[in-house]
């Protein structure tokens, strides 16, 4: 760190922390949960639900996720206004990014991943998946993790007391270990891309100021390539 602190110890700063963090810690818990149900599943011939838990965690994690969200509302910074515009172009931009490979260059459609029609082609069922996917990608995602990585770490790894330093102040070390750990959490295909992601939305916010901005700019890409999915039957975007 660049700065040196204690750390927080009155209430309200704790409350800070668990505000900024609690959300992204259900979210990785949720990932988490995935690969342990998954591993409960018998070799042969097991249940959907065990073989396939993202049908039903994936709901629950953004459920709850919301929930701490909510909870947490009051608690976060969202930073200056505006910049809304230049989120919104940036966004996009990060959309032609993820999907470039096989839009320019030819490369292999991703087809395995979590594909809405695997509880029905039609339907209720099917409906309610699509939403709960949506509602999970261009909602929960962007808010809880900008929340996390941009609201909470860069501004940590500046100074304990987060809150006491302004939100998209600029450090090299904040910067680029934020990219790093963004990025390493895309881990797989995406990696590349999830690197290219941090850094420019890491810009937007040292360029805006804002958490709500680079939270729209987030959401736009995510809603982008959410409708390049459904198009496409991409599912290994998700």
């Amino acid at each position: 760190m660049t700065q040196t602190s204690k750390s927080p110890t009155n209430p309200d700063e704790n409350k800070d922390l668990i505000a900024y963090v609690l959300p992204f810690g259900l979210f990785m818990l949720g990932l988490a949960a995935v690969g342990f149900v998954q591993g409960m599943a018998p070799k042969e011939n097991p249940p959907f639900w065990l073989a396939e838990p993202v049908y039903w965690i994936y709901p629950l994690q953004a459920i709850l996720c919301a929930a701490a969200l909510i909870w947490a509302w009051k608690r976060i910074d969202f930073g200056a206004q505006g910049g809304l515009v230049l989120a919104t172009v940036v966004g996009l931009g990060v959309f032609f990014l993820w999907v470039s490979p096989q839009m320019l260059f030819g490369a292999a459609p991703r087809t395995d991943g979590f594909d809405p029609t695997a509880v029905g082609e039609s339907g209720t069922t099917y409906w309610l998946t699509v939403l709960g996917r949506f509602f999970r990608l261009v909602i929960v995602v962007p808010i809880m993790e900008e929340v996390f990585w941009r609201g909470f770490l860069m501004r940590y790894l500046i100074n304990e007391r987060f809150r006491t330093v302004q939100f998209g102040q600029y450090t090299p070390l904040s910067f680029w270990v934020v990219t790093l750990m963004f990025g390493l959490a895309h881990w797989g295909p995406d990696l590349i891309p999830a690197l290219l992601t941090g850094a420019i939305f890491g810009w937007v916010t040292i360029k805006t100021r804002s958490l709500t901005a680079v939270i729209v700019c987030h959401a736009v890409t995510n809603l982008a390539l959410g409708i390049y999915i459904m198009t496409t039957k991409q599912w290994g975007f998700w």
